[in-house]
Formats: structure tokens, sequence, C-alpha cells
């Protein structure tokens, strides 16, 4: 049984989840201390006390209205809190649908981001409405994640765009940005043929397969004057003042370098999303395009997707241990 100062904060919190539904105008009238048992199993089964009000809300309000709207369960997913755990990878796009405004056909944007806790599993952290990827959409879209409990970020992963550089610092401050290699690739390529295309990747990659930031720092000085030699210029410019926000992986354990210096790990949904989402077309409204996202979202977190672990964190949080067996090894 839960100790009545327990119970009176869980009480509380059910009151709000209701609140959040749109119920205040209801007249439902529940005796909550009689389900006390099935609210303890709720916190323990989805191991966050604080996750289990919002679920055990839903179990009330279905006792009581047979047609509840599913739209409920994917406002849980969107609010819920998240573990009680630090994510020191983080991983953040923007995924852009159309929408129905005033007659005219408009892009939406919705902010999507995932972690890796401390366990190396993944998580769906959240997705909101960004409208645009301004500062204002990213600082909200920030500071909504760590009111929910994101804590312990070490490095921030994501395509370059100026609003979500000036919001990390102010929102997150001992966090580091990662551009993603692979956009930086196509932002090079924006400006070069398409017949010197092959042989400027190459000479990109090259510059990520070093085994150390010096020493990439060197091959990407040497690249810039070979594309220099072949007449691109621009590409060249591109590739000096860009290049330091492509290495910040390498401060970081060398097991880790793979899975952090692209977002990868977060295309893959964005791909998944568009696949569902294409045969909508155009969607009335923001708030409908962003349910279905989250729709799809929560399918996926259902899945082994965030059961399997995607990489091991004691290379980060004990990388004496590594020393030492490089030691042995050697």
């Amino acid at each position: 049984m839960l100790s009545a100062t327990t119970f009176q904060g869980y009480k509380k919190c059910c009151m709000l989840a209701m609140d959040v539904w749109c119920f205040s105008k209801s007249t439902i009238r529940v005796d909550l201390e009689k389900h006390q048992t099935r609210l303890h199993y709720w916190g323990n089964s989805f191991c966050n006390f604080e996750e289990a009000p919002l679920q055990f809300w839903v179990f009330l309000l279905c006792t009581k209205h047979k047609n509840l709207p599913y739209t409920v369960y994917r406002v849980l997913f969107r609010e819920k809190y998240l573990k009680k755990t630090d994510y020191p990878y983080v991983y953040v796009d923007g995924v852009y649908l159309k929408r129905s405004w005033g007659g005219e056909i408009q892009n939406v944007s919705i902010l999507v981001a995932i972690g890796v806790s401390q366990d190396g599993c993944r998580e769906i952290l959240g997705a909101a409405e960004g409208m645009k990827e301004d500062r204002e959409s990213w600082r909200s879209f920030f500071v909504w994640l760590k009111e929910r409990g994101l804590t312990g970020v070490r490095l921030i992963i994501g395509d370059k765009n100026l609003g979500m550089l000036e919001t990390i610092p102010e929102v997150f401050p001992d966090a580091r940005y990662q551009r993603c290699t692979v956009h930086f690739y196509r932002n090079i390529f924006s400006v070069t043929p398409r017949n010197k295309m092959k042989m400027v990747a190459l000479m990109l990659k090259a510059i990520h397969a070093q085994e150390s930031k010096e020493s990439a720092r060197e091959k990407a000085i040497q690249v810039a004057e070979k594309l220099r030699s072949m007449k691109l210029a621009k590409a060249a410019k591109k590739v000096e003042d860009g290049i330091e926000e492509t290495l910040t992986y390498m401060d970081f354990p060398t097991q880790h370098w793979t899975r952090i210096r692209t977002n990868n790990a977060i295309e893959r949904l964005n791909r998944e999303i568009k696949r569902r989402t294409k045969a909508i077309g155009a969607f009335p409204d923001g708030q409908s395009a962003l349910m279905l996202v989250c729709a799809r979202l929560r399918h996926v977190a259902a899945t082994s997707w965030g059961a399997r672990r995607y990489m091991n964190m004691d290379h980060l949080f004990k990388p004496e241990e590594d020393q030492l067996s490089d030691i042995i090894a050697g």
C-alpha cells in the first residue's frame, strides 16, 4: 500500500492529467482510494512513478467512457516524464510535412529528438511542432525536453541550423555540438560538378578516417588545397569554414565514433515518418501532423528498436578500464 503523502501527490497528478485531456467540465466522480493497489502496480510496471498517474488516469477514464478517443494515448506518449537517467548523446532533427493554411499548401516542421541513455539503448525523447526551425522553436523544444527530465547531455548531433546552434549553449551549457558529416558532405556537393563528386567524396571521407583530431585537421587543409587546384574554390571554402564542427566526435571514445558523427540514427525514423505521411498529402493543421508523427514514433518505440543495445556506454563512463585493457593487450 502507498503512504498517505505519496498517494495525495499521485491524486494531484491525476487531476492535472484530467485538465490536460480537457475533462474539466466532466462530472466523473471516482474514489481513487479504492484503486491504490492498481496505482502502485502501474508505477512498478513502468519503472517510473512519475509516469504512473497519467497511465492510471486513462484506466479510470476508460472505465467510465467506453468511447474514449485514441488520441489520449498519443498525449500520454508526448507528455510522459523521461526515465531518471542521463542521456549523454542526443540526436535532433526536423521533419517537414505539408499542411493546408488559408487555402494554400505550406510546410510545417515537426522537431524530433532521440537519446542514448546510460545503458546504451535508444529512446524517443519527444516530438513537437516547430512551425519553422527558428531559434524560438528550438528553444521551446529544448526547454520542454529539459522540463520532462532530459539531463546529462554531453553531445547533441544534428544538421547545421543557426537557431539550434544559438539555443544549445543557453539550454544545455555543458553540451557540445556535432554536425552530421553526411549533411556536411551534401552541402559541399551542392557546389561540386557532378563529374567530380566521386573524387570529392573520397577526399572528404579521408578526413574523417583519421585517427585523431589533429591529423584530421591537417588532412582537411590538404583537401582544401586540392579542391582549389581543381578549381573548386567554393567547395574548398565550405570545407575550411565547417570542418571543425564535424570533428567534435573525436573528443569522445573511439568505439562510439561511427555512431555519433552522423545523424543516421534519427534519419531512419524520419524516413519511416515520411513513408507513413506520404499517403496523407496535406494535413489540415500542424497539430494533426504532430499527432500522426507521434503515433508512428510510439509504434517504433514499442518494437525492439528501443530494447536493443545501441552502444556500450562503459567506454564513456569508465575510460580507465579501456586504457588498462589496452595496456594488457599491448
